[in-house]
């Protein structure tokens, strides 16, 4: 199977490639710099391989869509499709519709690394009746800076900027208009995007997207216990979804980098009869971003799921 990485030199490119380069049924294919910069050349080396997979930019990841043959798989890990009509959401956990539509598309967009935490905890939520629609929801993700991109991995890793300022953790996104937010809401159907304070760590990858609920947000009067119950049995039988048993912690606290290097993504359910916390731990490069794309292609071409990520 030939597949192109367009846009390998950024952190999800590279990762992709070393989660596809060991697979023995997989060849990866290169295009010359010049034909890169050619819209032709490019449309002729994409009708050569089987699947292609954007790293890109949300522009430049449409201009490639624009030319990229309608029956060649394509796996866009940008966001500038997640909510666009005929893309199918590759989070196959979510719903066997879900899981049907990865399966057959040939245009799969990818999550977003903070979405896939806060859409893995509400979705089974709002699915079975329990969270209202209309609810308003907080959001916080303490994330590692492999998720800002080139731009923030530089602050952190070149050492232009002094460490003193980059040990502590610092709220960012600050003007609440996160380029997430869309498909948090329209994948789980909320009315409300939820108010989201995202938090970036002194550690290259890993995250923690917790959720505070009230009991005034559910359909009907619940306890925390009954939260569990819904998330365990939403996910029971997945490969890289696990329910932690209610109430588990490392210790009382968590740590955002236990799922990193993995596909692997943690759900933990907190709380008293007026509150509920939910947690999500995975790691942002993983089951965030390269992990999940893998997981897709498996998927769309027949292939186990676990292919080359266990």
């Amino acid at each position: 199977m030939k597949v192109f990485i367009d846009g390998n030199s950024g952190t999800t490119g590279l990762q992709l490639e070393e989660r596809l380069r060991g697979r023995p049924d997989i060849s990866l294919m290169r295009i010359d710099d010049n034909a890169r910069k050619d819209p032709a050349a490019k449309k002729q080396f994409m009708e050569q391989v089987d699947v292609i997979f954007l790293c890109l930019p949300d522009d430049a990841a449409r201009e490639s869509v624009a030319i990229a043959p309608a029956g060649t798989l394509v796996i866009d890990a940008s966001t500038a499709h997640r909510t666009a009509p005929g893309w199918a959401y590759g989070f196959p956990e979510l719903s066997e519709e879900h899981r049907a539509a990865v399966r057959v598309s040939k245009r799969i967009s990818n999550p977003g690394c903070h979405s896939s935490g806060f859409i893995a905890l509400i979705y089974p939520l709002v699915a079975s009746g329990m969270m209202k629609l209309t609810a308003k929801l907080n959001c916080t993700s303490l994330t590692g800076y492999s998720g800002g991109g080139r731009s923030m991995i530089e602050t952190y890793e070149t050492g232009r900027t002094p460490r003193d300022h980059l040990h502590a953790p610092r709220p960012y996104a600050l003007g609440l208009t996160h380029k997430h937010l869309p498909e948090m809401k329209a994948q789980c159907g909320l009315e409300y995007a939820p108010h989201f304070y995202p938090v970036v760590g002194d550690m290259a990858q890993g995250m923690v997207v917790s959720i505070q609920a009230w009991a005034e947000q559910f359909s009907k009067a619940v306890s925390p216990e009954a939260v569990w119950e819904v998330l365990a049995r939403h996910y029971e039988g997945s490969h890289f979804i696990r329910v932690m048993p209610f109430g588990a912690s490392d210790e009382g606290s968590l740590d955002p980098t236990a799922c990193n290097g993995s596909n692997r993504m943690e759900l933990f359910v907190f709380g008293h009869e007026s509150q509920i916390l939910l947690a999500a731990r995975l790691d942002n490069l993983g089951k965030g971003a390269s992990g999940s794309a893998v997981q897709c292609m498996n998927i769309a071409c027949g292939l186990d799921e676990q292919t080359g990520l266990t």
